[in-house]
C-alpha cells in the first residue's frame, strides 16, 4: 500500500505535479505540528524534483486579508485578531490544516493549483542530514550538521541575519539555499544511501513528522490506510486519548520542555473513571532570544460523552469535533520549573465492558514521550503498560 503511493508519485509520464510544503517548526509546537514559519512550492516531474521555491509566511501573510477570526485563545495570548497562513494549523487533524493552508494561499493571490499538501516538521532536517552528511550553505558561515542544524538555522533567521546585514524581510532566504544544497546532496546518494533515506522518510511518516494530503481521492485513501495522513480516527468507538499542545508564547520553548503523562482508568465503579496526569518540565533556567516562561493551550481529546469532574485551571473550555470531546486548559510553566496537570473525568457508561480497547493518538511534532497506562477492570484486575510514544498506539486487553 505504501509502495503504491511512491509509485504513483514517481510515475514517468512527463507530467509536473505541484505540492505545497508547510515547514512547521515544532520547537514552537502547534496542534498540527509546529509554527508555519515558511512554506514551499515543490514541483516533481518523472519522480524527480524539478523546482522548489520557499517563501516566508510572514511576508506572504501581508497579502492575506484579515477577515478570518483567530480561534481562542490566540487573541488573548498572542494578541492575534485574525488567522492567517502562519497560524492556520490549529487543528490536530492534518487534512483540516492542509485545506485551511490552501485556502489562505488562495486568499493571498497564490497562483498554483496543488496536487497535495505536505507538512514537514523541523525534525526532518536532522534525519536527512544523517544520510547526506554535514552541509555548508554558500554565502553563510558555519556547517549544518544533524544535531546542531535546527539550532543553527534558528539562530540564523532570528539573530545572525542582522549581523550579516541581511534585511529582515529576506532573513529566511537561507531556507531556499539550504533546500537546494540538500536536494543536490540527495541526488548524489548511492543506492544504499537512498534505501536508508527511504527508511528515514518512512519513519518520519510514522512519527507524523511528515504528513500528507492529496487531492486525488485514491491516493489520499491509501495515505490514510497506512496512517500517513495525520488523521484523527473518527471511527474509533472505544476509549480514546489525544494530548494536544499549542505553544502560544511566541518563543521556541518546546526545545526545552520535556513531557510525560500517566493515564489511569477504573472500570470497577458504576461510572468508569479516568485520570490523566501530564507533567511538563521546563529545563531552561533563564529567558533569552529563544525561550521564556512556557504558555500552552492544552486540549485533551476523549470519547464523546465524557464529563470533566475536576477543574485543573480556571475557565476550562469544552468542544466536540471528530466524534470526540475535548477539554481545553491554558497552562503556564515558568522557567526552570515543573508543572503537573491533573485531569479527571467520567467516561461514557457504554465503555464499561470486559474487552477494553484504548487508542492513543500522537501529536505531530512531539516525540519520545514516556507514557504509563494503568487499567482496572470491572473485577478489580489491574493491567499496566509503559512505553515511549512515537506513533499512534492501540492497547487491547483482549490481546493480552
Amino acid at each position: 500500500m505504501a509502495a503504491d503511493i511512491f509509485t504513483k508519485l514517481s510515475v514517468q509520464d512527463n507530467k509536473e505535479r505541484v505540492f505545497m510544503v508547510l515547514f512547521q517548526n515544532n520547537w514552537e509546537i502547534r496542534p498540527g505540528g509546529g509554527f508555519i514559519g515558511s512554506f514551499g512550492i515543490l514541483k516533481i516531474k518523472n519522480g524527480k524534483v524539478s523546482d522548489l521555491q520557499i517563501h516566508d509566511t510572514g511576508n506572504f501573510d501581508g497579502r492575506v486579508p484579515t477577515t478570518v477570526p483567530a480561534p481562542y485563545p490566540m487573541p488573548e495570548t498572542l494578541r492575534i485578531k485574525s488567522l492567517q497562513l502562519r497560524d492556520s494549523n490549529f487543528s490536530p487533524d492534518f487534512m483540516v490544516n492542509a485545506k485551511k493552508a490552501e485556502e489562505f494561499y488562495q486568499m493571498g493571490q497564490g497562483q498554483e493549483k496543488f496536487d497535495g499538501i505536505i507538512g514537514v516538521n523541523a525534525n526532518v532536517l536532522i534525519s536527512f542530514l544523517k544520510v547526506t552528511g554535514p552541509v555548508e550553505i554558500p554565502g553563510y558561515p558555519g556547517t549544518y550538521e544533524d544535531e546542531n542544524a535546527i539550532l543553527a538555522l534558528e539562530y540564523q533567521v532570528e539573530k545572525a541575519f542582522a549581523e550579516q546585514g541581511i534585511a529582515r524581510g529576506e532573513r529566511k532566504s537561507v531556507m531556499n539555499d539550504l533546500a537546494k544544497v540538500i536536494i543536490s546532496k540527495v541526488q548524489e546518494l548511492d543506492n544504499s544511501q537512498k534505501v536508508k533515506l527511504l527508511e528515514i522518510i518512512s519513519n518520519n511518516l510514522k512519527k507524523k513528522d511528515i504528513q500528507l494530503f492529496f487531492t486525488d481521492p485514491e491516493i489520499q485513501a491509501e495515505a490514510e490506510k497506512v496512517d500517513w495522513a495525520g488523521k484523527i480516527d473518527e471511527n474509533w468507538k472505544q476509549d480514546y486519548l489525544m494530548v494536544n499542545d499549542a505553544n502560544l508564547g511566541a518563543y521556541k520553548s518546546d526545545y526545552f520542555v520535556k513531557r510525560s503523562f500517566e493515564y489511569w482508568v477504573d472500570f470497577s465503579q458504576e461510572i468508569p473513571k479516568a485520570h490523566l496526569q501530564i507533567t511538563y518540565e521546563h529545563t531552561a533556567k533563564q529567558k533569552d532570544w529563544m525561550t521564556k516562561d512556557y504558555v500552552t493551550y492544552l486540549r485533551v481529546y476523549v470519547p464523546e460523552g465524557s464529563w470533566l469532574s475536576n477543574q485543573p485551571v480556571d475557565n476550562p473550555t469544552f468542544g466536540n469535533e471528530f466524534g470526540k470531546k475535548y477539554f481545553g486548559f491554558l497552562i503556564q510553566v515558568p522557567l526552570g520549573q515543573t508543572k503537573i496537570v491533573d485531569v479527571e473525568y467520567n467516561l461514557p457508561k457504554e465503555l464499561k465492558n470486559s474487552a477494553y480497547d484504548l487508542k492513543i493518538q500522537k501529536q505531530s511534532g512531539i516525540n519520545d514521550v514516556p507514557v504509563t497506562v494503568r487499567v482496572t477492570d470491572e473485577n478489580g484486575f489491574k493491567s499496566n503498560y509503559n512505553f515511549t510514544m512515537n506513533s499512534d498506539v492501540v492497547l487491547s486487553k483482549a490481546s493480552q
